[in-house]
């Protein structure tokens, strides 16, 4: 990965192709390339659908080499749905093809002068861009599938839905998986509607005939991969919870705990939570010849991945995870797996971030425009954004507009975003997290759910105050490092927990750039990024009032701990104090 690619789609006579050397951004990648890029490049004031506003695909700095689950990659940009800086996160194939291809960044830069839809075809031999209006309203199912018919199998896409082409703010990118289906998405902040403002409806990446990125120190990388897998398989999470029930083991623990958002977060436990736990989705998967043990990439050892079939043993979707199974489960008291599975699928096809999603239909549901547990109600307002209704703009702008159109004051969001599946006021790490991220509300920015629930990396009481403001702090910092490896956030659980396998990260990083890499590094880098980041939402007008939840949270009890926020706003802006 020696060069940039950046497409000026707004420049004259059609869009243009540049390839750079890295320049300043030398020695970057994933999350950091992304940051950097915006961060320098990106007019903090612009608008976020502008020919202002960037958008950056950035594989990680390991992607495209034999190191075990290193196939994450970036997408940055301004935020629509924000209004500040943007990391989106996600899996599948693209970012190991990218990075084979030798490009740590794809920068599309400029806005179109028409409304003519593009696709562009990066391999070997080069960047071929065309217009193809036929690609219009398409699903991302079905863009796939022409876009196999016109390139075959050997592809890995990079697309947006019906939902991305109409720039609503819940637009997610999709990233195929090993079987070519677009299933693994940057779901959080509206990336799509900023692909979208491009007038880029899929980047088909082709790496045939490259070969895999290779080590400075091949022995040493070799033995630390080696002795890395060994550690993330025998740790309890990442070597048996995980592959066995997907991310959706969590369903029934953090239920048990009291934090599981109910009703549009008015309650911490889901009486149907047994039913679309990810014990029972397993067995659901076996049943109907699915797989309950997949990987969303190759290289991917972990597999919390899975296939669901329909009651017909015909593919729907793969397995939903425990974020969306939430969303359009618990959050809105439904525990109809099969109808969870078929908005999941929904999702993925129109484009769209499945907490955002799920979360709007809680609000919604609290507006009156359905009973909660109204199954057939939730599944036509998905329908109603896929379409782009009137009905679906309101909704496909987010929980935060859809709150403020119907005047509802339990809407649960910070700085636009929508919370994901852990309650603010029982898991009370993961609220710092969701409100000094520089991203909005955002469990992986800081995943304190490890220490507060999981009692992985250390034990914090959940319902206190008292450690969470550190807890948040190192786990941000260590995040955004992990974040710019293409290493799965997954492997913090073993890291956390066994000093031996963190080292082995360090040292198959050390082996393959060939410069020594230390944990005080790690911290250095994961501060570097933050600062950059923040720096950006500071020149966007964000203040430390953005940096809050919502009232209710910190006035309504929640049961069945009967708890409220208890972290004060002078701790709060001491997250960033280093």
């Amino acid at each position: 990965m020696d060069k940039i690619l950046r497409i000026d789609m707004g420049a004259a006579g059609g869009p243009k192709v540049s390839e750079k050397p890295m320049g300043e951004y030398e020695g970057l990648a994933g999350r950091a390339m992304t940051s950097a890029i915006v961060s320098r490049e990106v007019p903090p004031l612009c608008h976020p659908l502008g020919e202002g506003n960037k958008l950056v695909i950035a594989p990680g700095l390991l992607s495209g080499s034999a190191a075990a689950i290193s196939g994450r990659i970036s997408v940055g940009c301004k935020s629509p749905l924000t209004g500040g800086i943007k990391e989106s996160n996600s899996g599948g194939q693209p970012s190991q093809v990218l990075a084979r291809l030798g490009y740590a960044a794809i920068v599309l830069e400029g806005k179109p002068v028409d409304d003519s839809l593009y696709k562009i075809l990066i391999n070997k031999d080069g960047v071929n861009i065309a217009a193809d209006n036929s690609l219009k309203n398409l699903g991302n199912y079905d863009l796939v599938d022409r876009m196999k018919e016109e390139f075959g199998d050997k592809i890995a896409c990079i697309s947006i839905g019906p939902v991305g082409e109409m720039k609503m703010p819940v637009a997610s990118i999709a990233f195929t998986d090993m079987e070519l289906r677009p299933t693994r998405h940057a779901g959080r902040g509206g990336t799509g509607a900023v692909m979208g403002s491009k007038g880029v409806k899929v980047i088909v990446l082709d790496d045939t005939g490259m070969g895999k990125r290779e080590p400075k120190d091949p022995d040493a990388f070799k033995k630390a991969n080696k002795k890395f897998v060994q550690g993330l398989k025998k740790h309890a999470v990442t070597g048996e919870g995980l592959p066995a029930y997907g991310t959706n083991v969590l369903t029934n623990i953090v239920n048990e705990a009291g934090a599981y958002p109910t009703n549009n977060f008015s309650n911490g436990r889901f009486d149907g939570a047994v039913k679309i736990s990810g014990e029972t989705v397993a067995e659901i998967e076996k049943e109907r010849g699915g797989n309950p043990t997949h990987g969303c990439h190759r290289g991917c050892v972990i597999q919390c991945s899975g296939i669901y079939m329909d009651k017909n043993g015909k593919y729907l979707t793969k397995q939903p995870e425990y974020e969306t199974i939430w969303a359009h489960g618990g959050n809105c008291g439904i525990d109809d797996m099969d109808a969870i599975a078929q908005m999941d699928r929904m999702d993925d096809d129109f484009g769209m971030d499945t907490i955002e999603m799920g979360a709007t239909i809680g609000v919604a549901m609290e507006a009156g425009l359905a009973e909660f547990g109204d199954t057939q109600a939730a599944i036509n307002m998905v329908k109603e954004v896929g379409k782009g209704t009137p009905l679906g703009r309101i909704l496909g702008s987010g929980a935060a507009v859809t709150g403020k159109v119907y005047g509802i004051e339990r809407v649960p969001v910070v700085k636009g975003q929508a919370m994901p599946a852990y309650d603010p006021r029982a898991v009370q790490g993961i609220a710092v997290t969701y409100a000094t991220t520089p991203m909005g509300a955002d469990h992986t920015a800081g995943y304190a759910v490890t220490a507060n629930l999981l009692k992985v990396g250390g034990d914090v009481d959940a319902l206190k105050p008292e450690g969470q403001v550190e807890l948040s702090r190192n786990l941000q910092i260590a995040t955004a490092a992990i974040d710019a490896t293409g290493y799965c956030l997954f492997i913090a659980f073993a890291i956390l927990d066994q000093a031996d396998t963190f080292q082995d990260m360090l040292d198959v990083i050390s082996a393959f750039t060939g410069q020594p890499l230390t944990a005080d590094d790690v911290t250095a880098l994961g501060k570097q990024i933050l600062t950059s980041e923040r720096d950006f939402n500071t020149r966007a007008g964000f203040t430390a009032q953005d940096d809050r939840l919502p009232e209710f949270f910190l006035k309504e009890p929640l049961p069945p701990h009967n708890v409220t926020f208890q972290v004060s706003d002078e701790e709060l802006d001491q997250v960033f104090n280093w």
